[in-house]
């Protein structure tokens, strides 16, 4: 089982977006999939209609008898589950206090699925916090979306120094492009200068409204969109990205 966990130090850079489209395409290749939304805002359920009133609620997903298989509902699409989020700001708090003094609570969790799932995807909050330790530490990548923009790169190089801080393996590190812009220069000089630190896939995501358009229909981009350049560009991420951790 391959973990991958969707994350940005800021919000508002598709980092939810590509984890919903990762995640279809990880099952359309035949992958059997779970996507577990731990963003309070809940948008990658959101995107597959996953009835947050179902849920069991936080605590009883991440204390120590946890029974993780008991939060997992099925979508509408084949070898494609989804951990709906918890929407209250209590139950976020419950989840930042179970995870104070034990790194690897979450990871101990996750175990369970091991032998059920190929691929876990893990759509992040933003900021740092005792929950996001626990979530470098169970996955297997760290895949951060990054704006090709001033503060974006500073945001990644803080990523990178709390990595060094919490002695957390930099390998599990990853990142890609995404709202990118040809047309500025500013875009393609930052892209040209992160490229040299050999994190960043070749494939990245521009800017395109299809992308947006994905809060409308409540699919993923290939459900509505599927011959969009849009969706050619998430397969072709989604291949390398799926060939770099396969390998």
């Amino acid at each position: 089982m391959v973990t991958i966990a969707l994350y940005n130090l800021k919000g508002g850079v598709g980092k939810t977006a590509s984890c919903v489209n990762f995640s279809y395409l990880a099952a359309a290749d035949g992958f059997k999939t779970l996507l577990w939304d731990i963003d309070p805002q809940g948008s990658s359920s959101f995107y597959y209609k996953a009835k947050p009133k179902l849920h069991p609620g936080v605590k009883k997903l991440i204390t120590k008898d946890a029974q993780l298989e008991n939060a997992i509902l099925s979508t509408d699409f084949e070898l494609l589950d989804v951990i709906p989020a918890d929407q209250s700001s209590k139950s976020f708090d419950i989840m930042l206090e179970e995870m104070k003094g034990n790194k690897n609570r979450l990871k101990s969790i996750l175990k369970q699925l091991d032998k059920e799932y190929d691929f876990v995807f893990i759509d992040c909050p933003p900021g740092f916090s005792a929950l996001s330790e626990n979530i470098f530490q169970a996955a297997d990548i760290v895949l951060m979306p990054v704006i090709p923009t001033t503060l974006s790169v500073r945001t990644y190089n803080m990523v990178k120094d709390y990595f060094k801080e919490k002695d957390i393996d930099m390998a599990k590190m990853m990142c890609f492009f995404t709202m990118a812009d040809l047309r500025k220069n500013m875009h393609n000089e930052i892209m040209e200068e992160l490229n040299k630190d050999k994190r960043f896939f070749q494939n990245f995501i521009p800017y395109l409204s299809d992308v947006e358009k994905m809060g409308i229909y409540k699919a993923p981009i290939m459900e509505f969109a599927n011959s969009s350049y849009a969706a050619k560009c998430y397969r072709e991420l989604w291949t390398e990205i799926k060939e770099g951790v396969l390998e």
